[in-house]
């Protein structure tokens, strides 16, 4: 995870995982609209995890 990255995943989360899938956006997306601290930190999980890196 770069710094950008988290970064960015801080300012607007669904951004951040915009190449990790359709699904993972949609669902950032949907979280972020529930409340930016639920979105911030399913962004951080989904950058983070090991099986997801391309």
């Amino acid at each position: 995870m770069s710094f950008f990255r988290v970064l960015f995943a801080i300012i607007f989360p669904p951004f951040a995982v915009i190449d990790k899938g359709c699904g993972s956006f949609f669902i950032i997306l949907l979280l972020t609209l529930c409340g930016w601290i639920p979105g911030v930190i399913g962004a951080l999980v989904i950058l983070n995890n090991p099986k997801n890196s391309l």
